[in-house]
């Protein structure tokens, strides 16, 4: 029989087992904590940036619903935009075609030559003239005056030569300080 008089069984109580349940909680926590500590805490502090990064840029980026100042605006830059770009286009079409009708009127003056030099080599063949040393003299006075119209004549600079007038690679002299000489001839000396 029991000392106690209330009849009820000894054993352990609901404070008894919430208290155990603590401990092994308390066990679990702290092994956790003590193997992977420093792992946790870095994840916590990544998320947290990251929380943090998406939040800024969110709060950066305009909303989807332009307010009305926004909205009067915008039209008026973009139609000034649409302007420019179609002035640019009309300057570069026009400037394109000013560079096609200088090239055209160059191909129209040089088929001119060419026919008035054909025409003159003709009629110094029909005269019995030589008509080579016609076609020569024209193409020089063409060229020349094509030179002078085009661009200044170049003077050649006076170039002194990179090795003196001496200098023969056969020789071996002159050449610097290294010189070759071929091996001898025969058969090798060797087993």
């Amino acid at each position: 029989m029991e000392l106690g008089g209330d009849g009820a069984a000894v054993g352990p109580g609901p404070a008894a087992l919430g208290r155990g349940g603590f401990e092994v909680l308390h066990h679990t926590v702290g092994s956790l904590l003590s193997d992977y500590g420093w792992y946790i805490l870095l994840a916590g502090v990544a998320i947290y940036l990251l929380i943090q990064k998406i939040s800024q840029s969110l709060a950066s980026r305009p909303s989807s619903q332009p307010g009305a100042a926004d909205a009067a605006v915008e039209p008026d830059v973009v139609v000034r935009r649409q302007e420019a770009l179609a002035a640019s286009r009309l300057r570069m079409q026009e400037e394109l075609n000013a560079q096609a009708e200088r090239y055209k009127e160059k191909q129209r003056q040089l088929e001119e030559e060419k026919r008035r030099q054909k025409i003159a080599m003709w009629e110094s063949m029909q005269q019995g003239k030589s008509y080579k040393g016609n076609l020569k003299l024209n193409q020089q006075e063409v060229e020349s005056g094509a030179s002078a119209s085009s661009a200044v004549p170049k003077s050649k600079p006076n170039k002194k030569p990179l090795r003196g007038g001496g200098y023969n690679p056969l020789s071996g002299e002159g050449g610097g300080t290294c010189s070759w000489r071929p091996g001898r001839r025969g058969p090798s000396a060797g087993g």
